[in-house]
């Protein structure tokens, strides 16, 4: 008898018809008419099947129902859970494109059929894979692991049967997990998908399918959905999203996009048909006794309320957040008596069922329990090693400041806390678990042996930058101090403060290194650091004063050439030979410069002053140098020294000459100086006329001389003029006016002739005005003083003259 039912979903109409009645009898009539009113002929091959299959009463239809739009009965759950579903119906999703048909499948192991009646279930699930492009099969989320459940025994006879009775086809087996659980789906995934490829491989298959993967047959999708009675909300968005997934399904990548062998939607009927008649002829399918179905559903549920009490229990809950906090004093012992307390009551409700069900679903609950209780376990070793760590620092730290050894107390503290750590993990063990706790007392002894790694590392950069600094204030100062006075004994003494200092460091070193307990190649190679360090102090010095060379040598030029002997600045009097000076003050410069051209650590003998003194200041070797052949060689023409390295090498010969030639220049001003003082001094010195004119004067003045004899008035005439003319020679200071020069001196008396007249005339007149008591002669004494005392004063003034270079120089003062 055709059933049908038409109604209206989603403003679409669909239709229902039971395509195969509990019988086992198929409804040809009833295909055919629905599959003119839902128009299936047009589609051609865009069209896809879906069916489902699952437990009886596990929400099948109401899945259907919600997920396409259908209208399938639904189990009413206030009149008891019996059967809803008989045989296999179809229905056309409302809003689906392209056209899809859903089956919806009689569950399995119900109890109107008895434990023995499962061919139908058999039948109809081989028929749901034969026919259908997606297979939708409805689980339980704690079926999941479970060999009777989750239809694995069912799913090993429909793929062996299936690879005999049809060629290959690609059906998408989606499995749909119900009433998820918190456990994540990744973590429950994995394992159903192992479950099935178990099934796929004990399966025997004919020679033509022996290698051939489960891929080429089926492609599997898991996905997951909350509880609809309790979660009606949640449940209705997730199958809103799987709902999405059916559109356009057949399109490459879809769920039915393998569209190999597919009946042309007008054929359809017949197809299915035909497979029906094959399947209900084979008398091979079977499956496991309801018995052994009965006792892992109900296992499985004592099971899943033993681990919910669990996870409720006010004993755990209070454990498990104390320990997120901070450690939990019997931790262990607390864990152990409230796992052991829900075991014993799993066993006392599940003893009258098969012990094998029974004794996997404990194990399966232990598993369970411990994987829920093993965070707070890793937590208490956590805070357990944590505590462990910051009490071994404290303690080692202690142990360092006390003045004990490093090593000592390195081994000492590790010791000691590690058997600390191993006593308080005696408190966290749960004995069902046996868990392995040596990856983290491997870690807390990684992490000591870190610490003490990074403080031995810091003790020891803090003692080697101790000693660099001592053996850097006790070499840079005094080696520049040695550069500077540059002589032949320079280098010596460089290396012997340099042998004495690096000594006393590593020898200091040394005994400070001998409480690490380091291997003798570590500690010499610490030692030997050290002693490079020092060398390097002196080479860097060395680099830096060679990078000032040209100002040492200015500087020793000048010290030498404008001090004498006594250090006292010298006075170019006219006696002074510049030449040999200035010859000794750049000899000195030289042999500075050829200090400071290489670093001489060892005790190699090099001639680079020979060279230097040859071809620089040996004035018969540079006018040699100037007539000899072009094809001699220059000494200074290289950019290295003989004997010396490159490396030791601070002033290479071309820079010698190049600086030395910029020396010459920029002291050559200093002795042309001393030179124009020293003949300025000559010539204020020489002021009498020469001996031949006091000769002519006196034979062509001999009758002026007897004239004067003859008349004494002309004398005295004589007398007062010479007395002026000397007033205004010291009034002038002529000589010191004519000293820079005539045309300069003529102008500068100019300017002060009239004024010097008028000064003389306004000190006459003073005097004149004064008691008569004094003659003429006092009062040419007294003008003669005057005259005395300005010479005087005059030629102090005049005894200092300034040079162009700001050098000053001293003359003698002219008395009269």
């Amino acid at each position: 008898m055709l059933q049908k039912f038409c109604f209206s979903a989603k403003s679409e109409e669909c239709c229902a018809t039971q395509l195969i009645d509990g019988d086992g009898s198929f409804n040809d009539s009833g295909i055919e008419h629905f599959i003119k009113e839902v128009k299936l002929g047009e589609c051609g091959l865009s069209y896809a099947v879906v069916s489902i299959m699952g437990p009886q009463s596990s929400g099948k239809s109401t899945l259907l129902n919600q997920l396409f739009g259908t209208n399938f009965r639904e189990m009413d759950a206030f009149r008891g859970r019996s059967q809803t579903t008989k045989g296999i119906w179809m229905a056309k999703c409302a809003g689906i494109d392209p056209c899809t048909l859903v089956m919806d499948l009689e569950g399995t192991d119900g109890r109107e059929r008895g434990e023995d009646d499962t061919a139908f279930e058999k039948q109809s699930a081989l028929f749901a894979l034969a026919v259908s492009d997606i297979v939708l099969i409805n689980m339980w989320c704690h079926d999941i692991g479970r060999e009777q459940a989750a239809n694995k025994p069912l799913l090993k006879t429909v793929f062996q049967v299936m690879m005999r009775l049809f060629s290959p086809r690609k059906t998408t087996l989606m499995f749909v997990i119900r009433d998820k659980t918190r456990t994540p789906l990744e973590n429950l995934e994995p394992v159903l998908r192992e479950d099935i490829q178990k099934i796929w491989d004990s399966v025997p298959k004919p020679e033509a399918h022996k290698e051939t993967p489960l891929s080429e047959f089926f492609n599997v999708e898991v996905v997951a959905l909350s509880s609809y009675e309790e979660k009606e909300e949640q449940f209705k968005e997730q199958v809103a999203n799987l709902r999405q997934r059916f559109f356009h399904s057949i399109a490459p990548g879809g769920l039915a996009g393998d569209r190999r062998g597919v009946v042309p939607a007008s054929g359809f009927s017949f197809s299915a048909q035909q497979i029906w008649k094959v399947i209900k002829e084979n008398k091979d399918l079977d499956l496991p006794a309801h018995k052994v179905m009965v006792a892992t559903v109900r296992c499985e549920e004592i099971a899943n309320e033993k681990y919910t009490g669990f996870t409720a229990n006010e004993t755990w809950c209070t454990l498990e957040e104390a320990v997120q906090s901070g450690p939990v004093d019997g931790f262990g012992k607390k864990l152990n008596s409230i796992l052991y307390t829900f075991l014993s009551e799993y066993d006392a409700e599940a003893t009258y069922f098969d012990e094998g069900v029974r004794s996997a679903k404990q194990k399966h609950l232990e598993e369970k329990l411990l994987q829920l209780v093993q965070p707070a376990y890793q937590s208490m070793l956590g805070h357990l090693r944590s505590q462990t760590h910051e009490k071994f620092k404290e303690a080692f730290e202690k142990a360092l400041n006390g003045g004990e050894g490093f090593s000592a107390a390195a081994h000492n503290c590790t010791e000691s806390y590690m058997t600390l750590f191993d006593e308080g993990h005696k408190d966290v063990v749960v004995e069902l678990a046996n868990w392995d706790s040596s990856k983290v007392r491997d870690k807390l002894l990684r992490d000591i042996d870190a610490h003490v790694a990074s403080v031995r590392a810091a003790k020891l950069s803090e003692l080697t930058s101790s000693y660099e600094a001592k053996l850097n204030d006790a070499l840079s100062a005094p080696v520049e101090a040695l550069l500077d006075g540059a002589n032949k004994e320079t280098w010596p003494s460089i290396r012997k403060l340099l042998w004495r200092e690096t000594e006393s460091a590593v020898s200091g070193l040394s005994s400070a290194l001998s409480g690490f307990d380091m291997d003798e190649q570590t500690k010499d190679k610490m030692l030997t650091s050290l002693e490079d360090y020092a060398r390097g102090v002196v080479e860097a010095k060395a680099r830096e004063e060679a990078g000032r060379a040209l100002i040492r040598m200015k500087d020793r030029f000048s010290t030498l050439f404008s001090h004498d002997s006594d250090s006292m600045p010298r006075v170019w009097t006219g006696k002074e030979d510049i030449r040999a000076i200035t010859k000794t003050a750049r000899s000195a410069s030289l042999k500075l410069l050829a200090v400071l051209a290489a670093i001489r650590m060892d005790d190699n003998v090099d001639n680079i002053e020979n060279i230097l003194c040859s071809a620089l200041v040996d004035t018969k070797q540079n006018a040699a140098v100037t007539n000899r052949s072009i094809t001699t060689s220059d000494p200074l023409a290289s950019s290295t020294w003989e004997q010396v390295p490159p490396a030791k090498t601070l002033i290479t010969p071309v820079q010698c000459k190049s600086l030395w030639r910029q020396f010459r220049a920029e002291t050559e001003y200093s002795v042309t100086q001393a030179i124009s003082a020293q003949e300025a001094n000559n010539r204020n010195n020489n002021w009498l006329p020469p001996p031949w004119a006091v000769v002519a004067l006196i034979v062509l003045g001999f009758n002026e001389f007897v004239t004067l004899l003859r008349n004494p008035l002309y004398l005295g005439v004589i007398f007062v003029g010479f007395l002026i003319m000397k007033a205004l020679w010291v009034q002038l200071d002529i000589s010191g006016e004519f000293r820079n020069g005539a045309l300069p001196g003529l102008i500068s008396l100019s300017t002060k002739f009239l004024p010097t007249i008028m000064n003389l005339l306004r000190k006459l007149a003073e005097e004149g005005q004064m008691p008569g008591t004094r003659n003429p002669a006092a009062a040419s004494k007294n003008l003669q003083n005057g005259s005395t005392s300005s010479d005087t004063t005059s030629s102090a003034s005049s005894g200092v003259t300034s040079s162009g270079n700001g050098t000053e120089y001293s003359s003698p003062t002219k008395e009269e």
